[in-house]
């Protein structure tokens, strides 16, 4: 299953659309064809309470993978993110975005708020042990590699794997967003999930 999912998500970002099924033609980003239930996992969360997939079915699910001390990467993702909530406006009620953490060491879930609240107050955060972070990225088909960093205060960084998965309500994964996708077109794809 890890396996299938890590090729799934490599080929869904070097050929978007490419592995969409029939009646699957209208999204713009990588399909998974078929759609399989995303893994389940359960992290400690940004405001106080577990954070677990299942908590959310009914709405559309925005997973993606980052580190509150990344620099380039993570704060275009959320950034993005942050504009396709504005554009779908009353209809965001009905996603929710869930940041899990590839940083242990320093991602705590009080520095994962502090770092969500500057995008979107309703963004959750998700971190946890070393093994349970390492065991949720496995079977997405994350990677992560820590690496030293130009900015001495930091130490350190982490290289990793910025597409975003798409749930959709019932709790199956739909999409892969690669990293850079335009809010618009994210915004299309998650009013057609929100449709369906």
């Amino acid at each position: 299953m890890r396996r299938t999912l890590a090729l799934l998500a490599l080929l869904a970002v070097l050929v978007p659309g490419s592995l969409a099924g029939a009646g699957d033609g209208d999204f713009k980003t990588g399909v998974f064809d078929p759609p399989s239930a995303a893994p389940e996992f359960q992290l400690a969360g940004s405001k106080g309470s577990p954070v677990s997939l299942n908590k959310f079915r009914g709405k559309v699910v925005a997973l993606a993978f980052g580190f509150s001390y990344c620099q380039r990467v993570c704060p275009v993702t959320l950034a993005n993110l942050s504009e396709v909530f504005k554009k779908l406006g009353a209809a965001a009620a009905d996603v929710q975005v869930i940041f899990v953490s590839v940083d242990p060491e320093r991602d705590t879930p009080g520095r994962l708020r502090e770092f969500l609240q500057f995008f979107n107050p309703g963004f959750l955060g998700a971190t946890g042990s070393k093994a349970q972070l390492d065991a949720v990225r496995e079977t997405y088909g994350v990677f992560a590699t820590k690496a030293p960093s130009e900015d001495k205060k930091l130490g350190y960084e982490v290289h990793h794997s910025s597409s975003i998965y798409l749930i959709d309500r019932d709790g199956k994964l739909r999409l892969l967003v690669p990293f850079g996708t335009p809010p618009q077109v994210i915004v299309h794809d998650i009013t057609l999930l929100l449709k369906r």
